[in-house]
């Protein structure tokens, strides 16, 4: 078949949940407030608590939330076939993806901008807040190291993409600038960026860098890794508007001008979608579909990062507590727009089914590189750029992407050391925290091998360790809309669904990482396994309870964040 009305009714369903379900959402279930003074106005401190406009905002949350995973999770699921991965990240971005994001920022923005790990103290328990930071710690370890080795691969495989992925980081600095210290129109910034990042796409695909083996001692992959990790330091570490900000915008938009070549290409091309709808025929060692698939692809249906990336972040830079709808459920549509690209390059980006499967050999294969091989033809047929043009393009966006994902959750890493910090009485300060978020992260990628090479065995876990973030997210979510006597379902059903098979997918680890004799992973999944199900039936008791409790008074809110402070 044709894979032209694939992205066709993806987009239509995308475009319908926006304008109608997150509509529903802001006004009937989380009632999004315009006069409610945000934590960025509150606490504006000029580091982290920063009015934003929304568009800026929107660049930020989306690139950070979106990286590698909603690209690398699909290429992968569709080992499977093609109509369960799309239905996941279609009808999850609509109905799950959106609504969490979204519940997550609302919940953040009314209480000071505290992370998920703090509001499952007020809202779920003292115990359940301690064993959630446990869960969120592991998380974004998982994070940080996988998107290292995606990033690390494709820079050695697509050396292409080196000058345009480094350089996207000057361009960065002199929009922060531009905007922030020159107070420049935010219009001609972008253009002008963007121009400068295509720039240097075309430098780069014009001269390759292949760095030398070895390169101060060490071997091209471990430099790499070496390299990205100081580079997340020093960007969590400098205020938000410096760096991040503006680099998760400008990403944004060329993420949108990436995915309109992509987009348009499969327009003119209509490629034909050579993979199997359903594969009756995967290859041996291939897990289940149920429950994998639903960790598989974790971003990109829905993602417990979001929510951290949410509340440890985005809220602080809420203009308006209205602003939320648009930073964050399309934040969450534009994810899955990712997701749906990376489907249609996997699927339909190779030309017979042979060739297919000679990528889809095992499971794990196929990923990011699937994406850049097949989006690369796609490219290359419908709009005519060379086949090293178009590969550098599409390699360059899954790495700007990983990157901002990586730092910011190095950013988030050392918040969440802070807070448990905070918990054991000790105050741990930036830079110790960020060193301390270092060492964790390096040695957690460099235990699956001294390149890294087995960096991506963290996958299946760190999806299932994200989904059920999300669940115990929703949880909070939930606790809230019911101490408000507000409908809950729309948090109730994802929650259930999510939980449900995160939990399947950890116990279904177990076996497999103690056959593979991977003890630290084999550790690691325990300890959430065990955390997640004592914050379940701790989230359960809250929500009993506050069913229970009287309703809160229409100014609650404002007292919530008076007990908050003190």
């Amino acid at each position: 078949m044709n894979a032209l009305p694939l992205l066709l009714i993806g987009l239509a369903i995308f475009a319908g949940g926006y304008v109608f379900y997150s509509k529903f959402l802001g006004n009937r279930v989380y009632k999004l407030d315009a006069s409610f003074k945000t934590p960025a106005h509150e606490l504006q401190d000029g580091v982290d608590y920063v009015p934003t406009n929304k568009f800026v905002l929107w660049g930020h949350h989306f690139t950070s939330v979106a990286g590698a995973a909603p690209i690398v999770g699909p290429a992968v699921a569709v080992i499977w076939g093609w109509v369960p991965a799309f239905l996941w990240v279609t009808l999850g971005t609509v109905f799950f993806a959106g609504m969490h994001d979204l519940g997550a920022l609302w919940a953040s923005a009314r209480n000071k901008g505290r992370s998920m790990g703090t509001l499952s103290g007020r809202y779920i328990g003292a115990r359940g807040a301690n064993l959630f930071l446990v869960v969120i710690f592991l998380l974004l370890l998982m994070v940080i190291a996988a998107f290292a080795v995606v990033i690390k691969d494709l820079l050695i495989s697509t050396p292409s993409a080196v000058i345009p992925a480094w350089g996207a980081v000057a361009v960065a600095l002199l929009v922060g600038q531009a905007v922030y210290r020159y107070r420049m129109s935010l219009g001609l910034v972008t253009v002008v960026g963007v121009a400068a990042l295509y720039g240097l796409i075309l430098l780069g695909d014009a001269v390759p860098v292949e760095l030398p083996d070895p390169i101060l001692g060490m071997s091209p992959a471990t430099f790499w890794i070496v390299a990205l990790f100081v580079y997340a330091g020093i960007a969590s570490l400098l205020p938000v508007w410096v760096l991040l900000q503006p680099r998760d915008y400008i990403n944004g938009v060329q993420l949108f001008v990436g995915l309109g070549i992509l987009f348009v290409a499969v327009l003119l091309s209509a490629p034909t979608v050579v993979a199997p709808a359903f594969n009756d025929a995967v290859p041996a060692g291939t897990p289940d579909l149920l429950p994998l698939l639903f960790v598989t692809i974790a971003c990109g249906a829905i993602s417990g990062f979001h929510g951290m990336v949410s509340s440890g972040t985005t809220s602080k830079q809420l203009d308006k507590e209205t602003d939320a709808r648009f930073v964050g459920y399309f934040g969450a549509v534009g994810e899955g727009m990712l997701a749906l690209g990376a489907i249609i390059a996997a699927i339909a980006g190779y030309r017979t089914m042979a060739d297919w499967k000679a990528v889809y050999t095992a499971f794990g294969e196929g990923g990011v590189g699937a994406f850049v091989e097949g989006g690369g033809e796609i490219v290359n047929s419908g709009l005519g750029l060379s086949a090293s043009l178009s590969s550098t393009v599409l390699a360059t966006m899954a790495i700007l992407f990983a990157a901002t994902t990586m730092d910011t959750g190095m950013r988030l890493l050392r918040f969440v050391v802070q807070e448990a910090g905070e918990v054991a009485k000790l105050k741990i300060s930036n830079g110790v925290g960020t060193l301390i978020a270092l060492a964790a992260g390096m040695g957690l990628t460099f235990s699956q091998g001294a390149d890294g090479a087995g960096g991506l065995r963290i996958w299946p876990l760190f999806g299932t360790s994200n989904q059920l973030l999300a669940s115990l997210t929703l949880s909070i979510v939930a606790v809230m809309l019911i101490r408000k006597r507000r409908n809950p379902a729309p948090a109730l059903v994802p929650l259930a669904v999510v939980f449900v098979m995160a939990f399947w997918a950890a116990l279904a680890q177990v076996g497999d990482l103690y056959d593979a004799r991977d003890w630290l992973l084999l550790t690691i999944d325990i300890v959430i396994i065990v955390a997640a199900v004592w914050v379940a039936f701790e989230a359960i008791v809250a929500m009993r309870r506050a069913s229970q409790e009287p309703p809160e008074a229409p100014d609650a809110d404002m007292a919530e964040k008076a007990e908050v402070t003190g």
